[in-house]
């Protein structure tokens, strides 16, 4: 049997007591528990590798344990845990099978979803032949495990990256209380490239090849939102291309994903964003494709009612804002919100018109937010017809368990009058 280093050794001794309603948590297969539902805790080090017991003292699992968050534990296992840098390899390289299973005609999705991965805390993106990590919590930042991370990413196969950069949240890294860092190419020479997305001859999803139908995106790690692009909407991409025709509008375009997938279809694509950085980069982005657009820097809520007003008309229009509520105490102002926006949107369709509409925001619900595309339509003395009820792209997994994985909603529908 492998011999354990004396760090993790010390750190799988420390044990934290849960209350019945922690405990409930972890039975119902949620992962997290929340520091106000902790019992007992003793000179538990920050990010340790925690045994999980209940009142009376029996082991439910092991956890990485986080000193400053208001989720103080998240579960790694059901089980003992004797090598966390091993067991964060073992998970990497099944999370990259996961995806050599589901995803096609792309270069570019997420390799690692945190706990849909059940890597809490850890985020891997690919971009062709560039990698992007994020770390989220305090176990994940221990040395030992960034190194099991960086070498698994380094040695696979199906990778083969030129560059792995480090996305670094600053808020997060201080919610957690760990050292300030910036973004940084942490291995390897490249931390930029061109990414490919839903290209029907790409040969699957593991293969960094160029297809003949894919639309093409200039990538660089260490700028941008995020990870540098939203992944998760890739598919929605597709499917809205799908149903585009004629004069269409993209409302807060970011750097064009919508609109140059809308531009394959339709006969002209207007994409709207508040960041002039994104407009830029989505005009390069449409001189790689060969494409012309019209890219306008404006706030959407104000060009989308000075359009309606002016009774401007489209054949497709696409909303995809930032999220609106990011707590809960924010969902009736969000909610608000979605309805105005997509009220505008409506006045401005011709019957037979496409709108897709997107919600990023968890604590909206998909009733809730169905609901208020049909309150809008009801305002706007619409009929709206559901073609697809669409989430995020399939290399973002969904645990039926945990509720905060199935995050993004993205609606097709087609209006009548």
């Amino acid at each position: 049997m492998p011999k354990k280093s004396a760090t993790s050794a010390a750190h799988t001794e420390a044990s934290v007591r849960l209350s019945p309603r922690g405990v409930a948590r972890l039975q119902a297969r949620h992962p997290w528990v929340y520091r106000s539902d902790i019992t007992e805790e003793k000179d538990v080090p920050p990010g340790a590798v925690v045994r999980v017991l209940d009142s009376r003292g029996k082991f439910l699992g092991t956890a990485l344990y986080s000193s400053s968050s208001q989720i103080a534990i998240r579960m790694i296992s059901r089980g003992s845990v004797g090598d966390l840098p091993a067991l964060v390899a073992e998970r990497i390289r099944a999370a990259i099978a996961y995806r050599e299973e589901l995803v096609r005609n792309t270069d570019a999705y997420r390799i690692v979803f945190s706990e849909a991965d059940f890597l809490p805390g850890l985020i891997v993106d690919r971009y062709n032949d560039v990698l992007t990590l994020q770390i989220l919590t305090q176990a994940m930042d221990a040395a030992p495990v960034r190194e099991a991370v960086l070498q698994t990413l380094r040695c696979e196969e199906e990778l083969k990256p030129a560059g792995i950069v480090e996305r670094v949240d600053a808020r997060i890294r201080e919610l957690e209380q760990l050292p300030p860092l910036s973004s940084r190419l942490l291995w390897g020479e490249k931390s930029s490239t061109v990414i490919n997305m839903n290209g029907g001859n790409m040969n699957g999803g593991m293969t960094g090849g160029e297809g003949s139908n894919a639309v093409r995106f200039y990538y660089d790690g260490l700028e941008g939102q995020k990870t540098g692009a939203f992944l998760d909407q890739r598919e929605n991409y597709a499917a809205a291309a799908e149903y585009a025709h004629g004069e269409a509008l993209d409302a807060f375009c970011y750097q064009g994903g919508f609109a140059l997938h809308l531009a394959t279809k339709c006969a002209s694509v207007t994409g709207v964003d508040s960041s002039r950085p994104a407009l830029e980069m989505a005009e390069k982005n449409a001189a790689l494709n060969g494409r012309e657009l019209e890219w306008i820097e404006g706030n959407a809520f104000d060009l989308l009612r000075e359009y309606a007003a002016a009774n401007r008309r489209y054949d497709t229009i696409v909303l995809d804002p930032p999220a609106f509520a990011k707590t809960k105490r924010d969902l009736e102002k969000a909610l608000g919100g979605y309805k105005e926006l997509n009220l505008r949107a409506l006045k401005m369709l011709r019957p037979g018109g496409i709108l897709v509409t997107c919600c990023c925001s968890f604590h909206v619900g998909a009733p809730d937010f169905l609901g208020v595309v049909a309150d809008a339509a009801r305002d706007a003395h619409k009929s709206l017809r559901l073609v697809e009820n669409r989430g995020a792209a399939k290399d973002h997994p969904i645990l039926l368990n945990v509720p905060e994985t199935s995050y993004l909603q993205c609606l097709i529908l087609i209006v009548s009058d």
